[in-house]
């Protein structure tokens, strides 16, 4: 409770409040709620306040496991739970890919209470025979239908299967439809349901609106208008290319952004992260893949640069800004080509607006942009981003010697039901934690496992992972 306090949380949110009483009782909960409604806390607090009683962490087997989509999310997951976990002296590790495996082999070989996890990297620490599964407690499923989405479907299954079959579960997740009812009817039995939300709802503190600009170029100026303000702006996108081309031009514009894509490697992806949160990037310029449920305080606006894949995507994309009571505005901002498709979609979620004409001068966007921001001169910019340790070298290599992050084509698509090269409901080229960021596009039918023309797979013995020198807890 005093760590809650500090960071002056003092009641429960709806979620919250709907989930705890079943959790404690030991019951597996299927929870339903929008982005942004406070689910983390909603599991993890009776999540730790059941770790705690479990006694010391052992070597390699966790008690608690909570399976996330993307690294950024893991990260995010850790960074809110981290203060709690030290409160009740518990330990906990996040695990993903873009990070070195030896530092996770180390940590689990220590003992942790809790492991929170990407499908690829977790799968991979389980095949090093680092982390067993069978003393997990209880699991959480955190933005199941996104795991979904992006193919994990199978890992998942996977991890599931090594778990004990009597072991509480939890799924959280904004849609409960698809691949997430396999998930529920498999591993939840008699799940309690708790829905505060409908699977298309509306939040009240924010504004939704849809502009049209002549063209590309008149859609970049229009952008940059709206981005221009002192708040925290994050703009999506549909491709890596989109995302370097869109955050260059702002930056060239005086506009401190930088992108956000699986494309860069997780280095580059924290920092930038890191430098949104610290306000020194005032515009984030991110794929959906990418950005998927990461929360940063005080996002006022989000700009869609054209229309995203589907109906689901956009509800999620807007719910990165009026979080948690906050004001916020989500701007669509389409070309005419788009016309029909912008319609179809703003009708999909009953939203009653049509995209409108708008200029960069229009009222409404200075209104939206807030008061201007001064210019930052763009060498400023590129010299932070320059300091960074290689974001454009396209990929390094993790502790295991496995070259991670960066993909070939810089203008693939994202957000599109793949993530780290494989196709939603296949099959991953790959294996382990090459899912969680992998180099190269998988294109085509695969015959054995394998597409025809390429190398087929090769069997080979595992070396012994390097293990680092750690600091002692705490250091």
């Amino acid at each position: 409770m005093a760590a809650l306090a500090a960071r002056d949380i003092h009641a429960p949110f709806a979620v919250q409040a709907a989930t705890l009483p079943d959790v404690l009782a030991g019951e597996n909960v299927l929870g339903r709620a929008r982005t942004g409604s406070g689910k983390t806390l909603a599991f993890g607090l009776p999540m730790l306040a059941r770790l705690a009683t479990t006694g010391a962490a052992r070597p390699r087997q966790p008690r608690g496991l909570i399976l996330v989509p993307t690294r950024e999310l893991a990260q995010q997951v850790n960074d809110v739970l981290a203060p709690l976990t030290r409160a009740l002296g518990l330990w906990m590790t996040p695990v993903y890919g873009g990070t070195s495996i030896s530092r996770q082999i180390s940590a689990l070989r220590r003992g942790v209470h809790l492991v929170v996890a990407t499908p690829g990297r977790l799968t991979d620490l389980v095949e090093r025979d680092a982390c067993l599964l069978d003393e997990i407690d209880i699991t959480v499923l955190d933005e199941a239908d996104f795991m979904c989405d992006l193919g994990f479907l199978p890992a998942v299954k996977a991890l599931l299967d090594m778990t004990p079959a009597d072991s509480q579960r939890l799924l959280f997740s904004a849609t409960l439809d698809r691949e997430v009812e396999v998930l529920v009817r498999s591993y939840l039995p008699e799940p309690v349901l708790v829905a505060v939300d409908p699977e298309v709802s509306q939040v009240s503190t924010l504004t939704r609106h849809a502009m049209e600009s002549v063209d590309r170029n008149a859609q970049l100026r229009l952008i940059t208008a709206l981005a221009g303000g002192a708040g925290r702006t994050l703009v999506f996108v549909r491709t890596q290319r989109d995302a370097d081309r869109v955050a260059q031009a702002l930056t060239d514009g005086g506009v401190p952004a930088e992108p956000l894509h699986g494309g860069m490697p997780q280095g580059a992806r924290t920092r930038a992260l890191a430098g949104f949160t610290d306000g020194f990037y005032r515009v984030l310029v991110a794929t959906d893949v990418a950005a998927r449920g990461i929360h940063v305080d005080g996002i006022s606006l989000v700009l869609h640069l054209g229309p995203p894949e589907d109906a689901k995507t956009y509800q999620h994309r807007g719910g990165r800004t009026a979080r948690a009571g906050a004001d916020g505005a989500d701007v669509l901002v389409t070309v005419p080509a788009e016309r029909g498709k912008a319609r179809s979609l703003l009708r999909a979620v009953g939203i009653p607006t049509q995209p409108v004409p708008t200029s960069p001068d229009d009222p409404l966007v200075v209104e939206l942009a807030g008061p201007p921001a001064p210019p930052v001169d763009p060498a400023t910019i590129t010299a932070r981003r320059q300091r960074g340790d290689g974001r454009r070298e396209g990929g390094r290599r993790d502790g295991g010697g496995r070259r991670e992050g960066g993909f070939r084509d810089g203008g693939r698509r994202e957000g599109t039901g793949r993530e780290g090269g494989h196709r939603r409901g296949g099959p991953s080229a790959r294996t382990g934690a090459d899912r969680d960021g992998a180099r190269h596009r998988v294109d085509g039918p695969r015959v054995d496992g394998h597409r025809p023309g390429s190398r087929p797979a090769r069997s080979f013995t595992r070396p012994a992972p390097r293990i680092e020198p750690q600091p002692t807890p705490g250091g």
